[in-house]
């Protein structure tokens, strides 16, 4: 299993978002390593199709379910459209459903 988490120094939720996938990952007895990208540098963003901060992608696929490529990889905050909004950071549970995806078709 590949799991990357793409930032950039600049946003306040990537913190929060790395704990939030660690959790989901202990909380699903998975100890695969993570990628951990800083994004801030744009020949980085541009080369990853990086969509803002935080990203997280489980086998190369965004978490984000409504996730549409934007074509600008410009290093800033994302926006996610949870069910409570517009938020910085994604829903646990998209996150869980991504790492649950990949466990299952690893089996």
């Amino acid at each position: 299993m590949k799991i990357e988490f793409l930032w950039f120094s600049g946003c306040p939720s990537h913190q929060v978002a790395r704990h939030l996938l660690a959790d989901a990952m202990a909380s699903q007895g998975i100890t695969a390593s993570v990628d951990d990208v800083d994004a801030t540098d744009i020949a980085i963003a541009k080369r990853l199709k990086f969509p803002g901060s935080p990203t997280i992608r489980v086998n190369g696929v965004d978490i984000d379910p409504g996730y549409s490529d934007p074509g600008d990889y410009t290093p800033r905050c994302r926006l996610y459209l949870t069910s409570a909004g517009l938020q910085g950071l994604p829903e646990r549970r998209w996150i869980e459903d991504a790492l649950q995806n990949a466990l299952t078709s690893e089996a």
